[in-house]
């Protein structure tokens, strides 16, 4: 004959059942989410064309930014740049000549050739008068007076021209002249400072700290303007990007701490949400399953602290939200 326990050992029992049922663990409300992480590539390329003389760095290398990264060689940069340093020498000759004015030696010759004119012209004017009163006394013939008068024309013919080159030099060269030669000397310096950056490009340096992840040329070859050299990574800085659906998306928030975990590391690292995007997007296709990708998530970015190098460009990672956290303004959201 079976027993029945009491109403008020049921009671107890039930009541103890249920305490216990509420000290059972509730599930997780932490958000969890995968993706790959990220960084800043530098695609570093030459300005100029030409023979590549020196790559340095191999794949792998760690870099400074200013850090010498390749050289052309410059054998033909070097002669233009002789030339048009020879331009520009020439040009400066010039402007400074016209800039002088005429030399004192070049108005000396000009004012002694008035002289020497003006004086001819006197003694011509001389002899027509003196021929004129011969001539009408009937002791000088009509031939010898005509002469000394087409001679006189001459000489102040002469002496007028003479008087216009000796203003001419007075006055040196004109504004216009100067001007121009002016404009002749900047352009030349314009072409000297054009071939100085050719030299000056012929040696590439990084434009920022990182690692030479990708190295695409080889000392050697000969390179088009515009070529790639190497890539260049900024793995100090990395993120990990993540998408997660609207319902969560309300519980993550800028600034937020996240908790993000590696493949192939037991530890958890740190990161910090430093962007959210603002319009949603199709899951990308990398997620694997089709339920997935038809969601529309939102885009999140998470700085990573990679001061122990672990993070790696295309490393997948999982990221853990507490969906906790004070909302922080910003631009991402």
């Amino acid at each position: 004959m079976s027993q029945h326990p009491k109403p008020a050992t049921l009671c107890l029992i039930l009541t103890v059942g249920a305490l216990i049922g509420c000290a059972q663990p509730r599930e997780s409300s932490r958000i969890h989410a995968s993706g790959h992480v990220e960084a800043t590539e530098v695609r570093i390329a030459a300005k100029i064309g030409g023979r590549l003389a020196e790559l340095p760095l191999q794949e792998g290398a760690s870099v400074h930014a200013g850090e010498v990264v390749a050289r052309f060689e410059t054998v033909d940069i070097d002669n233009d740049l002789a030339r048009a340093r020879g331009e520009l020498a020439a040009a400066e000759a010039r402007l400074a000549l016209l800039a002088a004015g005429t030399r004192r030696e070049d108005l000396d010759r000009v004012a002694a050739e008035v002289a020497r004119l003006g004086a001819d012209l006197a003694a011509a004017r001389r002899d027509v008068e003196c021929l004129d009163g011969l001539a009408s006394r009937g002791t000088a013939t009509e031939k010898a007076r005509d002469d000394a008068r087409t001679r006189m024309a001459v000489l102040d013919h002469a002496l007028a021209a003479a008087q216009a080159e000796q203003a001419k030099a007075i006055a040196g060269p004109r504004p216009q002249e100067i001007a121009q030669a002016r404009a002749q000397r900047d352009a030349a310096a314009a072409l000297v400072a054009t071939v100085e950056q050719r030299r000056a490009d012929a040696t590439v340096v990084a434009p920022r700290n990182g690692v030479i992840t990708q190295r695409t040329a080889e000392p050697g070859e000969i390179l088009a303007p515009g070529a790639l050299l190497a890539v260049l990574t900024d793995l100090d800085q990395p993120w990990l990007t993540v998408y997660v659906d609207e319902p969560s998306l309300a519980q993550i928030h800028l600034g937020e701490r996240v908790t993000v975990q590696a493949d192939g590391h037991t530890d958890a690292f740190e990161g910090t949400v430093s962007y959210i995007a603002k319009v949603a997007e199709f899951t990308p296709k990398n997620v694997q399953t089709p339920e997935e990708r038809a969601k529309l998530v939102f885009k999140v970015k998470l700085a990573l602290d990679n001061r122990e190098g672990v993070f790696k460009p295309g490393m997948p990672a999982d990221a853990y939200f507490q969906g906790t956290g004070n909302k922080e303004k910003g631009s991402g959201r």
